[in-house]
């Protein structure tokens, strides 16, 4: 068993609540019912229905409160989602020209940021590629390994002073004027997840679960359905 907010196996026992069995985490000190054992008592129908409230904009407790489902058991479909699906959904086109750009969150505390570092294809709608972390260059590396292979002819950035280390001279242009595309996409991951408003009471409580609700949200913005 993990612990749906951190991730963590070191759990325990810790009472029963209406019935259920409580654990508690002793990595992260949360506590949660056991229901892992009974997601196939709620139709797909209402699955379906709760994981799309989800990805457009509402968090778990809220999901919990309209639809009576515990939030535990939203949280377990997420995990069991984006544990099968791909960073992102597979795109053929290689963008001539692509936007690099970091969004700033937080994980567990306002005092603990990650960024979210995107590319995209400066014409066309959709994130191609994404790393989660620090603001730094060793997080940024992997995602420019995959951005390298596209051999755009410009990489279009906010400035950020990692950026030149990775880029080639001459191929940077510096401008928020260009970023349309990539402004658009952060401000439909901040519109559809809870967990990324800039002001909410939702906030994610541990980086996994993060990973796992970008990438649902991607699938479900490119081809509008909820996966099986």
């Amino acid at each position: 068993m993990q612990c749906p907010y951190c991730g963590s196996t070191e759990i325990r026992k810790n009472g029963k609540r209406k019935g259920k069995q409580n654990h508690i985490c002793t990595h992260c000190n949360r506590q949660f019912i056991d229901v892992y054992d009974q997601p196939k008592g709620y139709s797909e129908e209402l699955k379906q229905e709760c994981l799309k409230i989800y990805l457009n904009g509402m968090g778990f407790r809220g999901i919990e409160r309209v639809k009576g489902v515990h939030h535990t058991t939203i949280i377990y479909w997420v995990k069991q989602l984006g544990e099968k699906l791909p960073d992102v959904p597979k795109e053929d086109m290689i963008p001539e020209v692509a936007e690099l750009d970091e969004l700033e969150t937080f994980i567990g505390s306002k005092k603990t940021k990650f960024w979210l570092w995107t590319a995209v294809n400066h014409f066309t709608q959709g994130i191609l590629a994404w790393v989660l972390g620090d603001h730094s260059s060793e997080t940024f590396k992997p995602l420019w390994e995959i951005v390298e292979q596209w051999k755009s002819y410009f990489y279009v950035t906010n400035g950020w002073k990692v950026y030149p280390s990775f880029i080639p001279d001459g191929d940077q242009i510096v401008s928020k004027t260009y970023m349309t595309r990539m402004e658009n996409e952060n401000t439909r991951l901040r519109h559809y997840l809870a967990r990324l408003h800039r002001k909410t009471l939702c906030y994610s409580k541990s980086e996994q679960m993060l990973r796992y609700s970008i990438k649902l949200l991607l699938h479900y913005l490119k081809y509008k359905i909820i996966p099986t």
